[in-house]
């Protein structure tokens, strides 16, 4: 179900922002919030970049986001707008959320407390069995998981989970199958659970797309579970952000002399809940915004900016305490006085005209 306070127009409009390649999704935000409109931001961007000493980006195609489209409808996916009714609660209070999402399937999912289980491809045969009991035992319990359809332990989570409920978090487009041997899985996810993906139809997964991914499994998600992962793993690049999120870590304990568990066993030894059973996971959850999820929701609407513009001689000031090394943009407004909205459109004009870089943690570094 599409927002109906989003025209036709403007929805496309808004799927062209955010295909343009140099608008991510904090930049996306940034825009709406000062212009209102993805239209009044797409005319907005050409004297922005110039206004920053570069060249306008190119926008996304007309044509392209045409054919875009209508492949999303022909193979019967559709979009998620970030203040639309049907887009997942939870990833819209990220700061970097996706500003769009293609989906399949039911998206009630998304409601109330989901729960990431993920961990490793190579997965011992006992954690498989582990991560399957412990998926169907939370779906039986009302709870919708969520995974990202790699091999191993998110396979294992979404066929427990199947019956009940699972949500499949794709790395490339929605209508790419990767890995090939769960091309039956995934579209079982599509007709009895649900799909997401950010990138566009068509995009193969490629190795930057992950952690985009995992932000996505993290942040629609209450909690993640990891069962079985190793040092520097993509799994604990999930907890990591679920962490970050403010939602509740647990992990599986596991030998220590097994490699595969040292991921787990140190997220542990850092705070992370260690679990053995689904209620284990059901009494971890139960604090998570109770007050939260009982209140009535209500889309995200960009809140428009103070509209308060740097001068000349303060834009060169802001510019001359960037360099290299990112800074936090806060630390910028202290140092330079100015207002924070002043600040943040400075920033936003070089970063269209190609001279500046945002980093984790509200940073910024010149490119």
């Amino acid at each position: 179900m599409a927002d109906p306070a989003l025209t036709d127009a403007e929805a496309f409009a808004r799927i062209r922002l955010c295909r343009t390649r140099s608008i991510g999704p904090v930049t996306y935000r940034q825009l709406l919030a000062r212009f209102g409109t993805a239209e009044a931001a797409l005319r907005a961007i050409p004297d922005l970049a110039r206004r920053g000493g570069g060249a306008p980006p190119p926008l996304a195609p007309v044509a392209d986001i045409e054919c875009e489209q209508a492949w999303i409808s022909r193979i019967g996916a559709r979009y998620l707008h970030l203040g639309a009714a049907d887009y997942p609660p939870l990833l819209a209070e990220l700061e970097n959320a996706p500003p769009v999402l293609t989906a399949m399937g039911d998206s009630a999912l998304t409601e109330g407390r989901p729960v990431a289980i993920v961990g490793a491809r190579n997965a011992s045969a006992a954690a498989i069995r582990f991560a399957r009991q412990l998926a169907h035992e939370l779906g039986e319990a009302g709870i919708a998981v969520a995974s990202g359809l790699a091999r191993g332990i998110d396979t294992a989570a979404h066929h427990g989970a199947l019956a009940t409920g699972t949500i499949g978090v794709i790395a490339g487009g929605i209508d790419i199958v990767y890995p090939p041997e769960n091309d039956a899985l995934q579209r079982a996810i599509a007709e009895k659970g649900l799909l997401l993906a950010e990138q566009p139809p068509g995009t193969e997964p490629r190795a930057r797309h992950f952690p985009y991914r995992n932000r996505i499994i993290a942040g629609c998600t209450a909690g993640t579970v990891v069962i079985e992962a190793a040092p520097k793993s993509g799994s604990l690049i999930t907890a990591r952000l679920a962490a970050e999120s403010g939602r509740e870590v647990m992990a599986v304990p596991g030998s220590p002399l097994d490699p595969r568990a040292q991921g787990c066993n140190k997220l542990i030894r850092d705070g992370a809940t260690l679990i053995q059973s689904a209620s284990d996971v059901i009494d971890s959850l139960r604090p998570f915004g109770a007050d939260r999820l009982a209140a009535p929701r209500a889309p995200y609407q960009a809140e428009l900016a103070d509209q308060t513009a740097a001068g000349e001689n303060e834009r060169r000031a802001l510019v001359a305490l960037l360099g290299p090394s990112p800074v936090p943009i806060d630390e910028m407004v202290r140092l330079s006085g100015l207002p924070a909205s002043a600040v943040q459109l400075v920033l936003l004009e070089l970063e269209l005209a190609g001279r500046l870089e945002r980093h984790a943690g509200g940073r910024v570094a010149l490119a």
